[in-house]
């Protein structure tokens, strides 16, 4: 069977941790920042040392980086600029995804060595303005979150076959067009659009009256609450087929501020049903079932087949699976090396899962610390570990187990 042209899988990373496991669990590129002009100022990001060292990880493993300056600079930042960009440039970064017109000009002129991707706060939304943007140079363009599959194959046809179009595939979806918000700035005075969104959509909201301080009133929209600002989250995991048929050069994971756990499941589980629709493969269900082991809001498909609607039910995210251990190494006969991220036991009933290696369950054996004491619950965060499993696992494999941090109404 003929194999189908796959999109590169755009994944994030947070810090040089979340990078390292985006690259081991799949990754074809990785999208992070630097300490300036991006868009998750809260995430770890790269350092002007740093960087270097992550774009060489990454090159050497045969990943490609991409670089956020997708902020809306003042005129004190856009001085900033040139010397920022030639250091992107310098450092081999291979793609910078901006938003500002002005920056996209200046990157042509002090990163010539880097392509220019235009960011989804540019809000393209139809063939004429990305037609637009690749007239003025640009290499690729995000396109919006709010359009419909039907309207990006429509664009598709409509513009050169080298502007490449990339679109989101999972995670967080913004209550407002394309990420263009101010109620962050308005409610605590971070600034939505300059990478410090304190996201009070998701707060829980009541009404105070004036005369009556500390007096909480619920707010309804029905028994259960009010769900005016509930976003569901983006899962097109079970519609990769239609998202290639589309054209599509690019799908990226939204997620550079979500956990390292996050950033590897969720890359290894697209890596593997994009790996399986590609070649005309049955998808294997343990991979789908992949995404449903993370922190997330009820899935929709995003905009792709129409309005995503409301969930009702609550505004919880669904926490069901908990990070207990993290591999470090592992001899051939299994006995793994770890470092603990939440207390579990022996005795526990747990499930491994790692780069390229299914997920298995097993019951927790007595366990050792590094100096060959029995060591029955490991509770010190960090501390590192012995511990025998069924089988070898690669390094920066997870233990995990089945708990109930899920909010309950």
């Amino acid at each position: 069977m003929e194999t189908r042209k796959k999109p590169e899988l755009l994944c994030p990373a947070g810090d040089f941790e979340r990078l390292q496991l985006a690259v081991a669990y799949g990754a074809d590129a990785v999208y992070l920042a630097g300490t300036a002009f991006g868009m998750r100022a809260f995430a770890g990001n790269f350092s002007p040392e740093d960087l270097p060292r992550a774009v060489a990880y990454a090159h050497d493993r045969g990943v490609r980086v991409h670089v956020t300056v997708n902020t809306m600079p003042r005129n004190d930042e856009a001085a900033q600029l040139p010397a920022y960009l030639e250091q992107l440039d310098a450092a081999g970064v291979d793609a910078l995804i901006l938003a500002d017109l002005g920056a996209f000009t200046l990157a042509g002129r002090y990163a010539p060595h880097c392509e220019r991707h235009v960011s989804t706060q540019q809000s393209i939304g139809n063939y004429c303005t990305a037609q637009a943007w690749y007239d003025l140079g640009a290499k690729r363009v995000v396109l919006a979150r709010e359009l419909s599959l039907r309207e990006i194959a429509e664009i598709r046809q409509k513009v050169p076959q080298d502007l490449e179009l990339e679109t989101f595939c999972h995670g967080a979806m913004c209550v407002s067009y394309s990420g263009r918000c101010l109620l962050s700035n308005y409610m605590t005075g971070r600034d939505s659009n300059r990478g410090a969104c304190a996201q009070p959509c998701r707060y829980q909201y009541a009404l105070v009256e004036e005369k009556r301080p500390g007096e909480y009133f619920p707010v309804f929209e029905d028994e259960k609450g009010t769900y005016i600002l509930n976003s569901r989250d983006m899962c097109m995991i079970d519609h990769l087929g239609e998202l290639m048929d589309a054209g599509i050069d690019c799908l990226k994971i939204e997620g550079r501020a979500k956990s390292s756990y996050y950033a590897a499941i969720v890359t290894g589980a697209y890596r593997h049903v994009l790996d399986d629709v590609a070649a005309g493969r049955p998808v294997d269900p343990v991979w789908r079932d992949e995404v449903e082991h993370i922190s997330h809001r009820p899935y929709s498909t995003g905009f792709y087949f129409g309005e995503p609607g409301q969930y009702t039910a609550n505004g919880r995210y669904i926490r069901d699976w908990q990070i207990c251990a993290v591999v470090e190494s592992c001899t051939p006969q299994g006995l793994a090396t770890l470092s603990l991220r939440n207390k579990f036991a022996a005795g526990d009933e747990v499930e491994v899962v790692g780069p390229d290696a299914k997920p298995f369950s097993m019951t927790v054996p007595p366990m050792e610390d590094l100096e060959g004491n029995p060591l029955w619950e490991p509770r010190t965060p960090q501390s590192r570990f012995l511990m025998q499993l069924p089988q070898w696992v690669p390094p920066m494999s997870f233990v995990r187990h089945a708990v109930t941090l899920s909010a309950q109404d």
